[in-house]
């Protein structure tokens, strides 16, 4: 079938069908292996549960104050990461002494998982916002410094050379060259590792913390509420669908030259 050759593209109106289609199979298959009594309610509760079981927390538990929290704390963290890692990515990437000067120590913090600060940060913080917004900020702002720096780093070399012939100076190579030229992939770096820090909030909210999508999941463990924290889960893959295809979109207006 011609469908199904290599790279062959597929339409709009598939790829929706085929992508809800997998959702659609999958809880047919989790409705099965629940309603139909092969897994135990304790272990997993069925969908009809877990619908019942949010509508719960939406109603008598307020619910949407935990959303909104962990929503402030993703967006809070990351948007602070991204003030200190961009400039200093683009710093890295444009002038090769700063990025031998700082290269080695943020290649090596890439690595530590930021989990492993949480006891560290609430000596130092607290258990407040401010540890969580760290947990966030760590693990996210050496990703984006490293990715924006190779971003910027392979730019044309062709086209510098141009601006140079033109007459521009270094700092107008980097202003009207280089970060023009880089500011599609950023973007799509950003939008990559807001994914990421989603999953670091979840962390900071599981020590320490009143109120949040992770503090409901971990309530919710003690009471062996699998339909809640099932819930909880599918929130945050909603939440963060929605904010990728709105990465997505504001990425095509910004930079609707970069696919020419």
């Amino acid at each position: 079938m011609r469908a199904f050759a290599p790279l062959e593209p597929v339409g709009s109106s598939a790829r929706w069908l085929l992508g809800i289609g997998f959702f659609v199979l999958f809880v047919a298959v989790w409705a099965a292996f629940t309603l139909g009594g092969f897994v135990s309610p304790t272990f997993l509760a069925s969908p009809v549960t877990m619908v019942q079981e949010g509508w719960l927390l939406f109603t008598e538990y307020n619910f949407i104050h935990d959303i909104g929290m962990t929503v402030w704390r993703v967006l809070g963290g990351f948007v602070l990461a991204a003030l200190v890692a961009v400039p200093l990515g683009i710093a890295m990437g444009a002038y090769k002494p700063v990025e031998a000067f700082f290269e080695p120590f943020v290649s090596f913090c890439r690595y530590l998982p930021a989990s492993a600060f949480i006891p560290l940060l609430i000596l130092w913080a607290g258990i407040g916002e401010t540890q969580k917004l760290l947990v966030i900020f760590i693990g996210s702002v050496f990703q984006i410094i490293l990715m924006v720096a190779v971003i910027v780093g392979g730019a044309r070399k062709d086209l510098v050379e141009a601006a140079y012939t033109l007459g521009a100076d270094s700092r107008g190579i980097v202003r009207r060259v280089l970060i023009p030229g880089a500011a599609p992939g950023i973007a799509e770096t950003l939008r990559l590792v807001l994914g990421w820090a989603w999953t670091y909030v979840i962390v900071a909210e599981l020590i320490g913390s009143s109120s949040g999508i992770g503090h409901m999941i971990t309530d919710s463990q003690a009471l062996l509420n699998t339909g809640q924290i099932i819930f909880g889960i599918i929130v945050i893959g909603v939440i963060g669908l929605v904010s990728d295809f709105a990465f997505k979109a504001v990425n095509r207006k910004l930079f609707a030259w970069s696919t020419l």
